[in-house]
């Protein structure tokens, strides 16, 4: 049986942590952020970790 292939979206949205958790990046941060306040884009830039039930589907589509 061939071997899956990474999904390239996925790829560019997630990152598997060493313990295994799945990571994405917040929204919002694309545009209007002069109307947004220092302190909200500061904690808007953290990257977020994703719920088990949607990680699950991401590390198969990350293929691991």
């Amino acid at each position: 049986m061939p071997k899956q292939k990474t999904h390239s979206g996925a790829k560019k949205r997630f990152k598997v942590t060493g313990s295994g958790k799945v990571m994405k990046q917040q929204a919002g941060m694309r545009h209007h952020l002069e109307l947004k306040t220092s302190r909200r884009t500061r904690r808007l830039n953290q990257d977020q970790v994703l719920p088990n039930v949607d990680a699950k589907v991401a590390k198969k589509l990350l293929g691991k």
